[in-house]
């Protein structure tokens, strides 16, 4: 977000340490084997594809090996978790994460082990995993993006994000014309999402739909490199609406 953007000039570009999967500059740990999806190969190999150029890596032993701790942690954590920089590119994502995400289908741009941001605008299938997609999860991001581009338009990669956002007639009307009046109406929360409360349909079928609650927090040593945590702690799986017989919705005795 905005607040946490900080200047990149404090951080010295070097070679990572293993490879990094497509969209995951900062991925200092090794790779689980088989984690990379087919559509991220597809992605990789896809000269086209976007991409926004992230911060590189500390060139301080200690500092690296602090990037490298949190992301072990991060791994180790069962819920959904994703770490992201200033322009919502996924720095590093948590086998859960891609649990939740494994089913969608391959994006040139929007693919979410990329970018969330531009996976929730702009990928077809966001609504089969972000349930309550357009007002739970698209208005807001919107929101968020809207500040922070407001903040500092001249971000090559906010500055894609709204080409693209300019590129789809609805989504742009919706951004200069409609997004202003529901920040209004909805107030701080609009774009401050750390403790709201959302909808996501798992592809784990013992899952399904469930609720869960997002965790946003940037600790002290990730914001020197305008990285950031997002963790969707998922809720247990909730029961289907009971179908009540007839007799349930007679509240007036047939005649």
């Amino acid at each position: 977000m905005a607040e946490e953007s900080v200047a990149k000039d404090s951080v010295t570009k070097v070679p990572a340490v293993h490879a990094p999967v497509v969209g995951r500059p900062f991925a200092l740990v090794q790779e689980r084997p088989g984690q990379q999806t087919a559509a991220q190969e597809n992605a990789a190999d896809d000269t086209t594809t976007a991409r926004t150029p992230a911060p590189g890596l500390p060139d301080d032993p200690e500092l690296r090996a602090y990037v490298h701790d949190y992301f072990a942690m991060t791994d180790a954590l069962p819920f959904p978790s994703v770490v992201l920089d200033p322009g919502w590119g996924v720095a590093h994502a948590n086998p859960a994460y891609d649990a939740l995400f494994g089913a969608v289908g391959p994006h040139p741009t929007a693919m979410p082990s990329a970018n969330f941001l531009r996976f929730v605008l702009f990928h077809p299938d966001a609504a089969s995993v972000l349930a309550d997609h357009e007002t739970a999860w698209c208005l807001p991001m919107l929101a968020q993006f809207a500040e922070a581009f407001a903040d500092d338009e001249s971000a090559p990669g906010l500055r894609d994000i709204r080409h693209d956002i300019a590129d789809d007639p609805i989504m742009d009307a919706a951004f200069r014309l409609g997004l202003p009046h529901w920040v209004q109406a909805v107030g701080d929360a609009a774009v401050h999402h750390d403790g709201a409360v959302r909808h996501v349909r798992h592809p784990d079928p013992e899952r399904g739909r469930t609720s869960c609650r997002l965790i946003s927090e940037t600790p002290r040593t990730l914001r020197e490199f305008g990285l950031r945590r997002l963790t969707l702690v998922l809720r247990e799986t909730e029961p289907a609406p009971t179908r009540r017989g007839r007799a349930h919705l007679s509240v007036v005795p047939a005649r």
